[in-house]
């Protein structure tokens, strides 16, 4: 779908240069003198290349649909992730580099969304919030004060968060997988 370099917003997806781009950001200038001029800034979706591009009102530029699918995380193996798609039950493998450090956060089951553009994965979305337990978490310190004072715990994940003085060893937290974060404790 073709639209006009003024209709760029952020998140748009726009082939440009023969690759994938992501618009992360956008500046409408309009100079005293000449044309009007959209400011983009895009991040490629392939290898992670930054690029500032102005686009005119009247170019036209393509806008890409990326289409997202639900699969499910089935296992690891070695340096790969296995997924499973849930309407066809094909099996796909991914990068754990591909997914990045969120990885640790993958559960057995756990379901995810993969964006795919022309059946090649494209990125991947995990659930916002995972609950997992602590396995260590370090004594609180006498004479600490409640307020904003958190200790490191580590997770059954292998990952540390900081916590509350009051969460110990053996409990179960919700932990946010995009700022890798505690939140709060599980129900």
């Amino acid at each position: 779908m073709k639209i006009n370099g003024n209709q760029i917003t952020p998140g748009m997806v726009l082939e440009h240069q023969g690759g994938l781009w992501a618009a992360v950001k956008t500046n409408a200038v309009k100079p005293g003198k000449g044309g009007a001029f959209n400011q983009v800034e895009m991040k490629n979706l392939i290898d992670g290349r930054k690029l500032n591009e102005r686009f005119r009102a009247d170019e036209t530029v393509e806008r890409v649909r990326l289409e997202q699918k639900d699969f499910q995380f089935l296992y690891a193996e070695g340096e790969d992730l296995v997924f499973m798609d849930t309407s066809t039950y094909e099996q796909i493998t991914l990068a754990t580099e591909f997914v990045g450090e969120r990885a640790a956060f993958l559960q057995d089951g756990m379901q995810v969304t993969v964006e795919m553009h022309e059946e090649r994965p494209i990125g991947i979305k995990l659930p916002d919030q995972v609950t997992l337990e602590i396995v260590e978490a370090d004594p609180v310190v006498k004479g600490q004060t409640a307020a904003s004072s958190y200790k490191p715990a580590k997770l059954e994940n292998g990952l540390r968060v900081m916590v509350p003085p009051f969460i110990g060893s053996g409990e179960r937290i919700v932990v946010d997988t995009n700022e890798v974060t505690y939140l709060r404790r599980a129900d």
